[in-house]
């Protein structure tokens, strides 16, 4: 196999989707917005000729296991730690992380992400809820949206976007590593961090 992820991108970029579990098509269906030729991952042979990989939101110990099933998981773990760039949403994020608190017995990560990943930091999938909120941003009047609170990782040591910056703060060497949770971060998760911040970790 040829080294991944460290040609020239074309502009017309393979972009895969390690397509397990979660939220897969959502993310292909972007990804095919943006330009990007977008494919489904499942198998190791799938890997070959990606500028890159989403690893997408859903529930990471299944993922864990489907890609040990599949035999995808070191083939996978290689290509990121041989230069291919990822991209973790959520459970994503928790793949990619180099360590994990909360995990089932024996599981493991894909790693690349020099970071600890705190699983079901805000509750159980039993703690979900919908509620509707008064969004307020700067660009608009106020109004009502209906909201769906999900259970989320937390990550424990994150470099931190304010909600209207567009400056990206990374950690980590070589950056070849994005995740992101999908919800503002409280100040009892992360001290000196106010409610209106979000997380991110490149």
């Amino acid at each position: 196999m040829a080294p991944l992820g460290l040609t020239t991108v074309s502009s017309d970029p393979v972009i895969g989707v390690l397509a397990l579990q979660g939220d897969v098509r959502e993310h292909l269906s972007a990804l095919a917005a943006t330009g990007a030729l977008a494919r489904p991952v499942r198998r190791p042979a799938e890997l070959e000729g990606l500028h890159g990989i989403v690893l997408p939101g859903g529930e990471s110990t299944t993922m864990y296991k489907l890609a040990r099933t599949f035999e995808l998981f070191e083939p996978l773990r290689a290509a990121i730690r041989d230069g291919l760039p990822a991209f973790g949403t959520c459970a994503g994020m928790i793949m990619l992380a180099d360590h994990i608190e909360g995990g089932i017995a024996g599981q493991e990560t894909i790693g690349g992400l020099d970071v600890v990943v705190r699983r079901n930091a805000f509750g159980r999938q039993v703690d979900s809820f919908e509620e509707v909120v008064t969004f307020e941003p700067s660009w608009s009047d106020a109004f009502d949206f209906p909201a769906t609170f999900i259970r989320a990782p937390l990550n424990r040591f994150v470099a931190v976007m304010p909600a209207r910056s567009a400056k990206l703060l990374s950690v980590g060497p070589g950056h070849r590593q994005l995740t992101l949770t999908p919800r503002p971060v409280t100040s009892s998760a992360i001290p000196s961090v106010n409610d209106s911040t979000y997380a991110l970790v490149a």
